[in-house]
């Protein structure tokens, strides 16, 4: 495909990166270094300009281009830029919009204005939050199959139930159709069989159905109920933290917001009538104590800065919160945050970068590709992949016993419909599955590459 991405901040890099490895992409940012660092990084065109000039969009051949992404930093040019594109006859049109306002007109745009899709990240990553809230236990839930099959992330901790189960033992103990996909256990990161045996400390990937995984943490938490975040507190008033705030007030909690800059606070509480809003340093340990802050059930940090972020959080999981969750948007940061005991990551870029290579992936099932939805996880070192059985290839309608996969691969589950199967031995792939696969080799384009 060829691809035109507008802005050369961390999405449009990360995108550059990614997408460069099997399309045909072009970069547009007016800054030139961003552009040159991008191209010596990438194999990619780029041209340094204005993308809202007709001759720098023809330059990009913007006729030719199958999609066109606006991730600047200014979601007017970005909406105004695809506009124009489309009018220049690119076929599909992504624009970041972070701004609230937009909120209201997001149908308009797609369907009077042809903008295929707009990504709102603050939004997003506020989903993201709310998910793990509601289950404490959770350090990442992932989706798959339109929302059928959850893919979480936990911790064993000392004493759980699950310390010391075999694996093979666990669905008969549980009384509960789940599969654990992957095990993290210190630095060794593996994909186990049914001898495989959890210990306390290892963080575990998990697949079941939703209902599944919300019996599968009532059954490992005695206290469930108890559990449930009741209060949180959030550092940080920005757009995140707004859209977090009215998800966190819409399921039963008491939200309270600390944030430095009186304007915003003014705004804040303009908007969040139902919200505690703290014109504080959220920064200043003093006012954490005066603020009750180490009382609350969640402490979610959403300050501008990661450092302040990573900070934050270790003081409030050092004295004493259960359930902490940071913003953290620079690579090498996220890998250090997991050294430093810091479970639940969420960072708005990959969350945007993902999102968009979702609907990449979509436009390329026209073209035959078979993969719907693609997260990695670990630190990058562990892929959860979702194929669909186009074709009736040699690997359809067989056991999956007699089928030999790849070393480092795992088939997770199977959607069928509205059926969701955790795959054993008798079990066979049929036409229209949904399939996702858990992998530690990168880089699978079709379902017959997992097979021997």
């Amino acid at each position: 495909m060829d691809i035109i991405i507008v802005g050369c901040g961390k999405v449009g890099s990360a995108l550059a990166e990614v997408l460069s490895d099997e399309h045909n992409v072009t970069v547009i940012d007016k800054n030139e270094n961003l552009i040159e660092s991008v191209i010596n990084d990438n194999d990619v065109m780029g041209i340094a300009g204005n993308c809202l000039q007709t001759d720098v969009l023809e330059e990009a051949n913007v006729e030719k281009a199958n999609l066109f992404i606006a991730v600047t930093a200014s979601d007017e040019v970005n909406i105004l830029s695809c506009l124009i594109a489309k009018k220049m006859k690119a076929r599909h049109c992504i624009a970041r919009v972070r701004s609230p306002e937009f909120d209201k007109q997001l149908v308009f745009m797609r369907e009077e204005l042809g903008i295929s899709m707009m990504v709102n990240p603050d939004y997003n990553a506020a989903n993201e939050i709310a998910k793990v809230l509601r289950y404490p236990e959770a350090i990442n839930i992932e989706s798959f199959a339109k929302g059928r099959v959850d893919l979480t992330e936990i911790r064993i901790t000392s004493g759980s139930i699950l310390d010391g189960v075999a694996l093979s033992q666990l669905s008969r103990r549980m009384r509960l159709d789940i599969l654990i996909c992957a095990v993290q256990r210190g630095d060794e990161l593996i994909i186990p069989n049914g001898t495989f045996v959890l210990r306390a400390g290892d963080k575990i990937h998990m697949t079941a159905s939703h209902s599944n995984m919300v019996k599968f943490f009532k059954s490992i938490s005695a206290a469930y109920r108890e559990k449930r975040v009741k209060k949180a507190v959030l550092i940080g008033g920005g757009r995140v933290a707004y859209h977090l705030a009215q998800q966190l007030i819409e399921m039963g909690c008491k939200v309270k917001i600390i944030e430095i800059d009186r304007d915003r606070c003014l705004e804040l509480s303009e908007r969040l009538n139902k919200v505690d809003i703290s014109c504080a340093d959220g920064t200043d340990h003093d006012i954490l104590e005066e603020e009750h802050v180490y009382d609350a059930d969640a402490v979610v940090t959403l300050t501008g800065i990661d450092e302040e972020n990573i900070l934050l959080s270790l003081l409030a999981k050092n004295n004493g919160v259960d359930k902490v969750v940071t913003k953290v948007n620079r690579p090498s940061l996220i890998q250090l945050s997991d050294t430093l005991s810091l479970d639940s990551i969420i960072s708005p870029k990959t969350i945007t970068v993902n999102q968009i290579l979702q609907y990449v992936r979509a436009k390329q099932n026209s073209l035959g590709n078979s993969v719907t939805t693609l997260y990695r996880l670990v630190n990058e070192r562990l892929e959860a992949i979702e194929f669909v059985v186009r074709d009736k290839k040699d690997y359809v309608d067989v056991p999956l016993k007699k089928l030999k996969l790849r070393s480092g691969i795992l088939i997770a589950s199977i959607v069928r419909g509205n059926e969701l199967i955790i795959p054993k031995g008798d079990d066979c792939l049929k036409l229209n599955d949904s399939v996702v696969v858990i992998s530690t080799t990168k880089g699978f384009h079709d379902l017959s590459n997992i097979f021997d």
